[in-house]
């Protein structure tokens, strides 16, 4: 289905229902058969193929960046490519030699320009596909800083899509207290969400890192034992 608001999505009847159809097909497109999940899910397996414990890596910075798009009022048209983003920002690392993706101590910084690529070679795999275009530039942009120095394009604050902000921001909180990077101690989790505080308005956009440590510290407010929560509320319709 689809759904458009007169006045505020459109002024007639005619533009809503045009503004609804196209809604429509964003929803379908987000559907567990839809050509984009079935592209997508391919890519993830290839990858994880290749490297089988970046599958959890990127589960997890799916589930939060869809949580931090909406937690900002995202609808759902434009979550899915978020959330497909997220999944597929390291597709590009198929590319990557063994050598330098399982390198066991920190990268010199030939290997560094090197894995930087990455993104440039995720975004052509995506294009490659029609259904995953609107994937493709927030797959680019994931690495760029909300202060202009990230990489390709050295893009800054608004330059960069939002969706690319929000990856960039969950993928960093989820590598800082991930094992995967075996040449450091992964961070406990508060540190890492003191580390995203601190750096907000340099490295990420400090609406997405407000988001995003908010949730994760409900998250862990939730989960501690004794913690309270109220029940939801259910409504039913008068018998």
């Amino acid at each position: 289905h689809g759904v458009a608001l007169i006045p505020i999505d459109a002024c007639t009847a005619e533009e809503a229902m045009l503004v609804a159809d196209r809604r429509m097909y964003a929803r379908k497109a987000l559907g567990r058969d839809s050509a984009t999940n079935q592209i997508a899910d391919v890519l993830v397996r290839t990858l994880e193929e290749r490297s089988p414990d970046l599958r959890e890596h990127t589960d997890g910075v799916a589930r939060l960046a869809d949580r931090v798009a909406r937690r900002l009022g995202i609808g759902d048209t434009e979550r899915g490519p978020i959330r497909h983003a997220a999944l597929l920002h390291d597709v590009g690392k198929v590319a990557i030699p063994d050598s330098i993706l399982q390198k066991p101590a920190a990268l010199d910084a030939a290997e560094r320009a090197f894995i930087e690529r990455h993104t440039i070679i995720g975004e052509r795999i995506l294009r490659a596909a029609p259904s995953l275009g609107a994937i493709a530039p927030l797959v680019r942009s994931s690495h760029e800083r909300w202060d202009g120095t990230g990489y390709p394009d050295r893009l800054a604050g608004a330059e960069i899509p939002r969706g690319a902000r929000i990856v960039f921001a969950c993928e960093a909180r989820d590598a800082m207290t991930s094992s995967l990077r075996t040449y450091r101690v992964p961070l406990s989790e508060e540190a890492a969400l003191d580390e995203i505080a601190a750096c907000a308005g340099t490295q990420f956009d400090p609406q997405v890192a407000a988001a995003l440590i908010a949730i994760v510290r409900e998250d862990a407010e939730a989960a501690r034992p004794g913690a309270s929560g109220s029940a939801p509320e259910i409504l039913t319709a008068p018998r």
